[in-house]
């Protein structure tokens, strides 16, 4: 892919740039980790957010939605019940939350003084 190119155009087309684009939303990493366990209700997942809001979480699962990567099931019950899980490609991010875990580690202990340059 040339210079060139804008990430709009390489989306679908660079494997690097489609992977941004789809994990590009501010907390899509961690919806993703806290959906590993299996389903959970939209205020199950909201109480384990940092400090989001009930609009950023609806935006960002539509987003993740969207993008195949999270399921969205809405139960006939009153009162109504929608549960968020992982897509079979969804689940295929785990060993990218793995990596991203052990390399955020190693770089956290190095910030706090290791000897690691």
């Amino acid at each position: 892919m040339g210079q060139q190119t804008t990430m709009e155009e390489r989306f679908g087309k660079c494997p690097y740039a489609t992977a941004q684009a789809l994990i590009s939303g501010k907390w899509a990493v961690l919806i993703l980790l806290y959906l590993e366990d299996g389903p959970l209700r939209f205020n199950a997942l909201l109480r384990r957010m940092p400090r989001m809001t009930h609009a950023t979480l609806s935006v960002q699962l539509k987003a993740l939605e969207e993008h195949g990567l999270v399921r969205r099931v809405q139960y006939e019950a009153i009162p109504p019940k929608v549960e968020y899980s992982l897509t079979d490609i969804g689940r295929k991010f785990h060993p990218v939350v793995a990596a991203m875990e052990a390399w955020g580690s190693e770089y956290i202990d190095q910030m706090n003084g290791g000897n690691d340059q």
